[in-house]
């Protein structure tokens, strides 16, 4: 996926939108004022900085070598997805829908209930 996919890809989550609240080279993508994806549009690598379950975020650390931590964030919640070929779509899209759950998991309920 490139950049522009990762985009659509996650736009097309409900509630979603987009932000560069830090700089013009970081569009940050919201459920409900929450972020949980990270795209960097001056990396010469596609990569997408995604929220993540600690034990799962560990998990896929060691089974990837493109999944490493997002040392500006808590490194424990948070992983980097350097886009490469060990990274399949179906693989990179459950990440994101991962991040996107956990985020809406975390909302109070009148939120939640918005995106039903």
């Amino acid at each position: 996926m490139n950049i522009e996919e990762l985009r659509e890809y996650c736009l097309s989550l409900k509630g979603t939108t987009e932000c560069f609240p830090f700089d013009d080279v970081t569009l940050v993508l919201k459920v409900q004022g929450k972020m949980f994806a990270l795209i960097p549009l001056d990396n010469p690598e596609t990569q997408i900085t995604l929220k993540c379950d600690p034990e799962r975020a560990i998990a896929l650390r060691e089974e990837f070598s493109a999944i490493v931590p997002a040392w500006h964030f808590n490194k424990k919640y948070w992983n980097t997805v350097i886009i490469d070929p060990t990274i399949t779509r179906t693989l990179l899209c459950e990440l994101i829908q991962h991040s996107y759950d956990l985020v809406v998991a975390g909302l109070p309920k009148k939120l939640r209930e918005e995106l039903n």
